[in-house]
């Protein structure tokens, strides 16, 4: 008997191969940059202008600024670890083949973002801003996430295994195949736009309160 197909699909993220790699300079990052095969490793700097650019095959791990500006950054095959940034600015930035791990964020201006197989591991953002972004293939694990703002967003097939969340925002969302069980969050808003989304029966029981005053339903003894 063929096996039942599972009724939430998993993201689709390849593993990402980095060897080679040139050492970067500081001077390479600036704005409109066009960087392939480079490494930056224990960077620490005010600054971080890399709006416009565009980075294949690159790493940066141990790298810390006070503020980052990658608005319309195109991401490719890349690794972020052990990056600290408080002030992230993302907006429109296209993201594809890329590991986030061990990372610490402040506040991140992803709005009208696109993500593709992106995994972001062990990371802690206190401000996760992608409303309207389209992220496909998209696997969150063991983070800790204080606001998860998706408000309008288009996210098919997305997991959040390991992971806290604090207050995650989904009105007029857009979900497809996206996986929470195993998450731990603690409110949500939009409640009735999760729909696309899977949790499990703990969860459910949290959620209920919400769903109810969603739909006007009063509940009495």
């Amino acid at each position: 008997m063929a096996k039942a197909r599972p009724s939430v699909q998993a993201p689709n993220v390849d593993p990402i191969r980095l060897s080679g790699l040139d050492d970067g300079s500081p001077d390479d990052l600036r704005g409109g940059a066009d960087l392939e095969g480079l490494s930056f490793a224990d960077l620490e700097t005010g600054g971080l202008d890399l709006a416009g650019a565009t980075l294949f095959s690159c790493e940066f791990a141990g790298v810390s600024a006070a503020e980052a500006d990658l608005t319309a950054l195109r991401l490719r095959e890349s690794r972020l670890a052990r990056t600290g940034i408080p002030v992230l600015r993302a907006a429109r930035s296209d993201w594809r083949d890329v590991v986030v791990e061990d990372c610490r964020f402040g506040s991140c201006e992803l709005y009208d973002a696109t993500w593709r197989s992106v995994q972001v591991r062990n990371c802690r953002l206190d401000y996760a801003n992608l409303r309207g972004a389209d992220l496909v293939d998209v696997a969150f694990a063991d983070c800790t996430i204080e606001e998860l703002d998706l408000a309008g967003a288009r996210v098919t097939r997305a997991a959040f295994a390991g992971c806290r969340i604090g207050h995650l925002d989904v009105q007029h969302a857009e979900l497809s195949h996206v996986d929470l069980r195993g998450a731990q969050i603690a409110s949500v808003a939009g409640v009735l736009d999760l729909r696309g989304a899977t949790v499990d029966e703990g969860q459910l029981t949290l959620l209920a309160p919400l769903l109810a005053a969603g739909l006007g339903l009063r509940v009495e003894e």
